[in-house]
């Protein structure tokens, strides 16, 4: 309701010619949606949200006649357009004929106008016709709920979460059963053996098979972790075992075999699939996870799917169902782990570890409170963490402890079974702040396990118009906050974090899905077809649809009785085969997500360039190759992603996209490049440029790029084949330092060893704002001014440029947090930087060494290369180091791990074709690693090169 309150006063503000009383009309339903919006709020506060049917029926017509309205409102900007501005002769000509151009379609909308006037105005009367009551601004019930005891919250208001590297804390109340189940799985059996874990939902099943996962899985060949559902999809099931149990380039070898398009492995048949799976891992240990499972006939159809082998493999399976469970154990080896309720103590250190990140620091004035609320969350770790993520909004408050104590029923104490859960979920859910709520609902576009992309969500919260500029601060910044809050308030779990800290992708708890998942079809907010739990479908307009893959045939079959004129958001996963008998028109479509969807074909690409209201268009993982030069038609497209595809070049149309803030595009892992042409360098409101090559730019293109002043990420894939490679480099060098001065926070160059990072070195201006900084290649050395970057939080160079002179300079940065150093593969046939790294072991005695002083705020150490160095960590080195990676074919040596006294996680990724000196080496470290006090956990994984 904020966005259309906002697009309306725009409207208003603006010099349209409207036909006569039109304007008037506009102020009406403006000022009228806004009492109803008020009207809504004091609603929303009220009483739990436990409407009568009365009042949610008149809730629901308010929403919908808002839709129509903002429908109404984009379609109104669009058909008229600009109309002439300024003074004089030619201008006056310009307006009388904009006026005649359009007076056809200002009548139109004038109609329109009038009709959706004379609705809000039915839709006020009716609330006083049929006794909607307002219950006043907050405060004022008896029934206290939380959202009252704070109306003036804001999300901002609240510390934003640190930066963390370790993505998944240990679970609580959970030691003896991983310990447990520990031994189980690393006992000698030769037969594949299965652990079935049983329990209702919110118990913890699979915390505790990830757990075991994480903690354990490493000693196996291979492993891999699915998502079951209600309808069994076992070909996307045998498909995603595969996806991780075979290395990258391996799957891709496979689909080059075969023939096969981007995404191939997408179209083969169960028995292909079967067969792939049978030749991985029929000789090897392997370790597979298979979470939610709800049949029987589901567990055989697996079963009989997966290699058998006499190598001590084992299945770990997570249910609901003791029938499912049962089914499970074949032989006497196998074995059913029962998950029971938390104890009173274990209940008590999950909690406070949630509010307080502590053991037991609760004041003493709450000990009673906390008591009672304990024991009305049962012993479920779901509830405890539900309830203590609404208690860390105000962990200190005495009133507020209270106040949740008081919303919570003395019903749960007796029995907190599935309804108990619900109605914690609904404290949880009315406690947000109205815009929050609609972030929170938005989730349940995603299937039932999916891991959810931060950058994803957070533009399609922004194209939706959920969030909007709050205090002065930017509307990415407030996104970012409405995702932490989330996250805060253990709505969401991180799954994993960037190298700079923050969370990259996240996923929502099966029972929370499913509760929004119930909200927003109640409302109709999001329309799910195919998805997971079956949902009523909408009597009136869709508005938000998602189509998933977990049931197809109820989703074609949902599709083709649904109203889709008023569709503004449409999200596909794997596939648009539900959408063939559908005519692809939809006319006021803003954001259309279509991420890894199969049979994207040129026809509908041309549909899609017709939608002119997309704000946000997602073809990432998709075959597409070339996008139609009606592309410039979509002037309001905000973010265009094409990554992962085969769009190598725009058309010149796109040069018309002043609103694109966001353009992704290239392959980041094999380093195909989205060409920078004249067009991209037009688009003068680019805030992200990612993929980009240089190789086929013209002169003019670089000499344009100056003009992207607003572009806050820059990152360069291709710089090869220049046919005048030292005027380009030069154009390209001038125009990335002028970005530099300007907005440009992070900047990322892969010169494919054509020697432009040699230019780089001598900037004669240090990129003093950046945050971010990625110099891939043949890096000589460490540039003289990388020590004046006082800005500098992330920094990737080539290990061409490590010797331990860089790492004294590196180590004075004090904001730095993220370190690495990495080449690939390839370089190594190349003999000038054989030659460098050969210079830099020299001029380094033998080794690097990590100097006992700086680094002082430096959380991550990544080193990635073919061949490593001996490193050597001096005592006192790094003494905030959380994480160390290294990957390496062959490793010279590594010392003095022992001496990074913040220590946490290490990863050593292997390469398959490592000699056993190498190993054992590796055996030392793991050795070295054991004796730190802090018991780091340490995962080897081996690589397929």
């Amino acid at each position: 309701m904020k966005s259309l309150l906002g697009k309306l006063g725009s409207l208003l503000a603006q010099e349209y010619t409207l036909i006569s009383g039109v304007r008037s009309e506009i102020q009406y339903m403006k000022d009228e949606l806004a009492s109803m919006h008020a009207f809504l709020r004091n609603l929303g506060h009220a009483a739990g949200e436990h409407h009568d049917e009365q009042t949610k029926d008149w809730m629901e017509q308010v929403r919908d006649v808002a839709y129509d309205i903002e429908d109404c409102v984009d379609d109104f900007a669009h058909r008229l357009g600009a109309q002439p501005r300024g003074e004089g002769l030619v201008t006056g000509l310009r307006r009388a004929w904009y006026a005649m151009a359009t007076l056809w379609a200002r009548r139109g909308i004038a109609a329109q106008i009038v009709e959706l006037r004379n609705r809000a105005q039915g839709v006020g009367e009716r609330r006083t016709r049929y006794g909607v009551k307002d219950p006043g601004p907050p405060g004022g019930a008896a029934v206290a709920t939380v959202s009252r005891a704070a109306p003036s919250y804001h999300v901002g208001d609240r510390p934003q979460p640190g930066r963390q590297l370790v993505s998944t804390p240990e679970p609580v109340g959970m030691e003896e059963a991983i310990g447990d189940l520990g031994a189980w799985l690393n006992g000698k059996q030769s037969d594949n053996r299965v652990l079935a874990i049983l329990g209702f939902g919110g118990l913890g099943k699979t915390t505790l098979a990830l757990a075991l996962h994480r903690k354990f899985g490493e000693k196996f060949d291979s492993r891999a972790c699915v998502q079951a559902s209600q309808k069994l999809n076992l070909a996307a099931l045998l498909r995603s075992i595969l996806r991780q149990v075979m290395p990258q380039l391996q799957v891709a070898d496979k689909e080059r075999q075969r023939g096969d398009s981007v995404g191939g492995i997408e179209g083969w048949s169960e028995r292909q699939l079967k067969e792939e799976l049978k030749t991985h891992l029929d000789k090897k240990r392997y370790f597979l996870l298979i979470d939610d499972l709800w049949s029987v006939s589901a567990w055989e159809n697996i079963w009989v799917s997966l290699p058998k082998n006499s190598n001590g493999s084992s299945i770990v399976v997570t249910t609901r169902f003791t029938s499912v469970a049962k089914a499970t154990r074949r032989q006497q080896t196998d074995r059913i782990c029962t998950l029971d309720r938390l104890s009173e103590d274990k209940s008590k250190n999950l909690f406070f570890e949630r509010i307080f990140g502590g053991s037991d620091p609760c004041p003493y004035e709450f000990r009673d409170t906390k008591d009672k609320i304990l024991k009305k969350c049962g012993g479920l770790p779901l509830a405890i963490v539900a309830v203590a993520g609404l208690l860390a909004r105000d962990p200190r408050t005495s009133s507020h402890w209270t106040k949740v104590q008081d919303s919570l029923s003395s019903e749960l104490e007796m029995n907190l079974n599935p309804e108990g859960v619900t109605q914690i979920l609904n404290l949880c859910y009315n406690d947000l702040p109205a815009d929050q709520k609609n972030c929170l609902l938005y989730l349940s576009i995603f299937p039932k396990g999916y891991i959810i992309n931060r950058k994803r969500l957070v533009r399609r919260w922004i194209a939706e118009g959920f969030i909007i500029e709050k205090h002065g601060k930017p509307v990415e910044e407030v996104a970012g906050e409405s995702f932490n809050e989330l996250i805060s308030r253990n709505i969401i779990r991180p799954v994993d974090h960037s190298s700079d800290g923050k969370v990259k992708t996240c996923q929502v708890h099966d029972m929370i899905l499913e509760y929004i998942v119930s909200k927003s079809s109640e409302e109709n907010f999001i329309t799910v077809a195919g998805g997971h739990w079956l949902t009523a479908m909408p009597s009136n307009k869709v508005r938000r649809l998602s189509l998933h893959s977990s049931d197809p045939e109820h989703a074609k079959a949902a599709i083709e009785i649904m109203n889709l004129s008023h569709v503004r958001s449409l999200t596909a996963f794997e596939s648009l085969e539900r959408l063939q008998s559908f005519s692809f028109k939809f006319g006021i479509l803003q954001v259309l997500d279509l991420e890894g969807c199969r049979g994207l074909t040129v026809n509908h690409l041309r549909k899609i360039c017709k939608m002119f209201h997309l704000k946000y268009l997602n073809l990432r993982k998709t075959s597409v190759k070339n996008l139609p030069s009606e592309i410039g038609k979509l002037q309001y497209l905000d973010t265009l992603d094409i990554r992962e595809t085969y769009v190598q070049e725009l058309p010149a149309s796109v040069a018309g996209l002043q609103k694109m803030a966001h353009l992704l595009g290239g392959n980041k892992s094999t380093r195909l490049a989205l060409t920078f042409t004249e067009g991209i360098a037009k688009m003068i409101g680019l805030q992200t440029l990612s993929g980009i090559g240089i190789c086929r730019s013209s002169g003019a293109a670089l000499a344009d790029m100056h003009n992207l002043t607003n572009l806050k990420k820059l990152s360069i894939y291709n710089l090869k084949d220049f046919d005048d490679g030292n005027q380009r480099y030069s154009d390209l060098l001038s125009a990335i330092e002028y970005l530099c001065g300007c907005s440009l926070k992070s900047l990322a160059i892969d010169d494919g060893f054509t020697g432009f990072l040699d230019s780089v070195v001598s900037l004669s201006t240090p990129p003093k704002y950046i945050h971010t900084l990625d110099l891939s290649g043949k890096l000589p050395k460490v540039p003289p001014w990388m020590g004046e970057l006082e800005n500098l939080e992330k920094l990737t160079l080539s290990l061409t440029s490590l010797r331990t002179y860089a790492l004294f300079v590196l180590a004075q940065l004090p904001l730095l947090f993220s370190l690495t150093f990495s080449i690939n593969a390839a370089s190594h046939h190349d003999q000038s930087v054989v030659k460098i790294l050969m210079k830099n072991m020299a001029d380094s005695g033998g080794k690097v060494l990590i100097p006992s002083d700086g680094f002082h705020g430096l959380k991550l150490l990544r080193f990635s290369a073919p061949m490593l160095p001996l490193l050597s960590f001096l005592e006192g080195a790094m003494p905030k180091l959380q994480r160390l990676e290294l990957r390496f074919k062959v490793l010279e040596g590594c010392y003095g791990v022992e001496n990074l006294e913040s220590l946490q996680q290490v990863l050593l990724r292997v390469s398959q074709q490592a000699s056993e000196t190498t190993r054992v080496k590796v055996s030392d470290i793991r050795r070295s690693i054991s004796m730190h006090p802090n018991k780091p956990t340490v995962v080897v994984d081996e690589y397929y090169g």
